[in-house]
Parts: C-alpha cells; sequence; structure tokens
C-alpha cells in the first residue's frame, strides 16, 4: 500500500491582492471622517449702498492711522499736518479718546503694501476693541 502524501501549500509571500480594496478603504473613511475648521476672517459689516454711495464728511472727523513698512503706526487728525508715532498697543487707547472727545470720528486706515497683515490687523483690532463703527481702508501710496 502506498502511502499518498499531501503536498505542502504553505508559500512565504503576503497575498497583495487585497491591499489596493484596503487602501481605497482607508483613505475614504479618512475623507469622509475629516473636518474642516471654517476660515476665520475680519467681521466687517458693510452698510448698503443706498441711492445716494458717497457723503461728505468733514476733515476734523478723520483720524488717520498710517501703517508703514517698519511696523510703526503714524497718527494724523484731518487736515493737520502734525504726526505722532504710536505703537499698535497705543491704537485702542488713542481710538477712545478721539472717540470721547469726537463721536463723529471715523478712522481712516492707510497701510502701506510693504507693511505686514498682522500689523493691519493690529489697528483694525485696536479701533474695533475701542468701539468705532465706523472706518475706512486705504492703501498707503508712497
Amino acid at each position: 500500500m502506498a502511502l499518498l502524501r499531501r503536498k505542502s501549500t504553505i508559500s512565504d509571500t503576503i497575498p497583495t491582492a487585497s491591499m489596493a480594496d484596503i487602501a481605497f478603504l482607508l483613505l475614504i473613511f479618512f475623507l469622509v471622517s475629516t473636518t474642516f475648521d471654517d476660515e476665520i476672517g475680519l467681521q466687517v459689516v458693510l452698510p448698503a449702498l443706498g441711492p445716494q454711495s458717497e457723503q461728505e464728511v468733514s476733515p476734523q472727523n478723520l483720524i488717520y492711522f498710517q501703517v508703514q513698512p517698519d511696523g510703526s503706526i503714524v497718527l494724523r487728525r484731518g487736515n493737520d499736518t502734525a504726526e505722532r508715532r504710536i505703537t499698535g498697543r497705543q491704537v485702542e487707547s488713542t481710538m477712545r479718546q478721539e472717540l470721547i472727545s469726537n463721536t463723529e470720528a471715523i478712522a481712516v486706515v492707510q497701510t502701506s503694501p510693504q507693511a505686514t497683515y498682522e500689523d493691519m490687523i493690529t489697528v483694525l483690532d485696536g479701533i474695533q476693541g475701542a468701539g468705532a463703527t465706523r472706518f475706512s481702508l486705504q492703501l498707503l501710496e508712497d
């Protein structure tokens, strides 16, 4: 009687036929389960344009905050040529004082193209922190 030996089918390789399926399932899982943060931007409410979109503004109501390329801020009032340098921390207190003396004050933020975005935001945060609701954004021409 002859003994039949079974042939061993043990392989030393790893089956990779279903690896692509597993990779795509993991990819789909991570795409579906990932949450993206909403972008947080400047909270600026623009007025609705009426029949007359331009208004006359008295120059004595304007307070200019000129953001320089080096990050310094030059303060100027209306048509006055006198300038004063302030820091970003002084913007809020300066604007508060202006609003106390003139409730019709309008902050004009003039930013140099070479200034950083962070410096402009510091000025806008100071103006908003002072409670001002009227301001204008302009590009500072060299």
